[in-house]
């Protein structure tokens, strides 16, 4: 009986991944959470110890880059679910399971920085926050690649990438430099771990070129951030586009085009068959993001424009 893809992937991959284990182990760097939050602005809140309650007026941030900082913590704290995700795709034994392990101890630091930064400034109303995260880790994750691994490991390349350039770009629209700070050093940890990830799937690409394209195109077609099942996600995330934070454009500039780069596929001789329908149907679709980017990017500077007049008038 033949062994089953997954099966000889995830024995033929395992020496991959101590690989990037030891390489990611000798780049990564040790940060800790709590110096990265001003304690000095903080002040007791309303409840059992009898402080002030949050009001509007108490945050410094604007809009849209509360809106964003809202949507990357939700997202960091469904934790658990990612964790469980992953770890039905790579399971938890030998070098995949140590990787497991490893990730989600990294990705823990990052919603702990966030909260604490975000209630010791009183940026966001502490109580709407606290029930969205009821909200939305009640509501669970399930990914729509279910147990697939070829899958799974092109979704996180994206997606670590992806959630790199959201904390980035919202750090700098904070206009805060300790909040920018804090950002750009969880933005560090998302890029190693999507290196990780974008190194284990080229090595996926020599052993199973095709099987490997089709999933990177299904991959492609249907991305959605973790986050999406967020209460309100659509006005969010429409409020963050609208900002430049994170759009069509970045989506297929940033995250989508140097990840394919780097793995090549529009430049290998080895796919045939599926393989080589997926490479087109994903060529395809780039071209269709690429007219959808281009049409927002204009149509929001129309936008900004009507704005700036109406202003000056």
């Amino acid at each position: 009986m033949p062994v089953p893809l997954q099966t000889r992937l995830m024995l033929d991959l395992e020496p991959v991944v101590e690989k990037e284990i030891d390489r990611h182990m000798s780049m990564a760097k040790e940060w800790f959470p709590h110096q990265y939050v001003p304690w000095g602005q903080g002040r007791d809140f309303d409840g059992p110890l009898g402080g002030e309650g949050w009001t509007p007026e108490d945050s410094k941030l604007g809009t849209e880059a509360r809106e964003s900082l809202i949507v990357n913590l939700l997202t960091e704290d469904n934790l658990p679910g990612y964790h469980r995700a992953i770890a039905d795709v790579f399971g938890r034994d030998g070098a995949w399971g140590t990787w497991v392990n490893r990730w989600t101890a990294e990705e823990n630091r990052h919603g702990i920085a966030i909260r604490d930064y975000l209630t010791v400034t009183r940026a966001v109303d502490p109580i709407a926050l606290e029930r969205a995260r009821m909200h939305h880790m009640e509501v669970g994750y399930e990914p729509t690649h279910g147990t697939e691994m070829l899958h799974g490991i092109a979704y996180v390349s994206f997606q670590e990438l992806a959630t790199r350039v959201a904390h980035r770009n919202t750090g700098k629209a904070s206009g805060d430099p300790i909040c920018e700070q804090m950002l750009s050093r969880i933005a560090a940890d998302e890029n190693l771990h999507m290196i990780f990830y974008r190194n284990l799937l080229a090595a996926a690409l020599e052993i199973a070129p095709n099987e490997t394209m089709r999933a990177v195109t299904e991959v492609v077609k249907a991305f959605e951030m973790p986050g999406a099942g967020i209460e309100g996600f659509l006005r969010k995330s429409v409020i963050i586009a609208n900002a430049g934070i994170y759009d069509l454009r970045l989506h297929h500039d940033d995250v989508l085009t140097p990840v394919l780069r780097k793995w090549g596929v529009f430049d290998r001789t080895d796919l045939t068959g599926d393989g080589d329908k997926a490479r087109e149907e994903l060529s395809e679709f780039l071209a269709q993001l690429d007219a959808a980017a281009t049409k927002f990017e204009e149509r929001r500077a129309e936008r900004r424009a009507r704005q700036a007049a109406r202003k000056a008038g």
